[in-house]
């Protein structure tokens, strides 16, 4: 009998040798390898983007890290244990691509039985609940059925419900999808801001750009095998060209800088332009200036702050 703690120090909260997955017909045949013989770990505190095409067995990998496919070969670890003991659940928070709420319970209602099957007392998961609500920008929404949601709303309160037991592995698939760039900056920084927490986070995007803005490494599937594995530093400098910023230079400073580099370049090497911000950043700036405006809106407001229970270590202990 041993205890599975939230506080223990694993060095690899999930570890995977020579993982795979066959799918088979109806006469017991070999139908698909969705995961070939695949060997990873994720470290504590890490943060990974798990990327591919689709069918390139992503979906498996995190279906059998989540218990709810079992490996035709392979070890599969997750805390230590098998994926299939229950008792690591409560580390674990899941946010899928399709949002599946009851949608006949009010935003309160669904965050308020979802913390009631983590058995957290009444008193405490009412703060959560309320805290929780605050985070993701839904507190006036709060007694909302969430069927009325828009897609973007059911993300937020998706996340909310991932992190009722306060995780220590969170696991999102497509986190920013139907949001919109104010929720998609959010939810991003709200990931940044659980990273440093130490919570260990897998990202499962066909964003690339989000991967870059949240990932400290990556892992990238095709065909059931890992074909590319690294941090994004090492992966992504470009060795062979170097890239210079400097204010606005003068006619004559440039005119200068270019005879410079012409002597050492030939003249298609070389290129000056005036950088520009990202459109994400000129969308967040006009929203930013209607919200110092006063300007009313009736969909989800910008979220508040990260509730304090989710800075603490979770106190729960299981018995296997």
């Amino acid at each position: 009998m041993t205890d599975i703690k939230q506080s223990d120090n694993f060095s690899n909260v999930i570890t995977a040798e020579n993982l795979s997955k066959i799918f088979k017909d109806f006469w017991n045949r070999p139908k698909s390898k969705a995961v070939n013989k695949i060997t990873f770990n994720v470290k504590s505190g890490e943060t990974i983007g798990l990327l591919g095409p689709n069918g390139s067995g992503k979906s498996t990998t995190v279906k059998m890290i989540l218990g709810l496919l079992y490996p035709t070969s392979g070890d599969l670890n997750v805390f230590g244990e098998a994926p299939s003991n229950i008792k690591t659940k409560k580390l674990i928070g899941y946010l899928p691509e399709e949002t599946y709420l009851y949608k006949y319970l009010t935003a309160w209602e669904t965050l308020d039985f979802f913390g009631s099957l983590f058995k957290i007392p009444s008193k405490e998961r009412k703060k959560r609940v309320r805290e929780l609500l605050n985070m993701v920008g839904l507190s006036n929404s709060a007694g909302r059925c969430v069927g009325e949601f828009s897609k973007g709303m059911a993300r937020r309160i998706g996340l909310a419900q991932t992190m009722i037991n306060n995780p220590e592995l969170i696991i999102l698939d497509e986190p920013t999808s139907g949001l919109d760039p104010i929720g998609s900056k959010e939810m991003k920084e709200l990931i940044k801001l659980f990273k440093k927490q130490g919570k260990t986070i897998l990202i499962c995007s066909h964003l690339l750009s989000d991967i870059e803005d949240m990932c400290d490494r990556v892992i990238l599937l095709y065909g059931g095998k890992i074909r590319a594995e690294g941090s994004l530093n090492e992966i992504l400098k470009e060795k062979s060209t170097q890239k210079i910023t400097v204010p606005a230079l003068s006619p004559e400073a440039t005119k200068k800088l270019l005879e410079i580099l012409r002597s050492r370049l030939s003249e298609e090497k070389i290129v000056i332009d005036n950088p520009r911000i990202s459109l994400e950043s000129f969308f967040l700036d006009v929203i930013k200036k209607a919200n110092e405006e006063k300007a009313i809106t009736s969909g989800a407001e910008s979220g508040g702050k990260i509730p304090d229970f989710l800075y603490k270590k979770n106190n729960f202990s299981q018995q296997k």
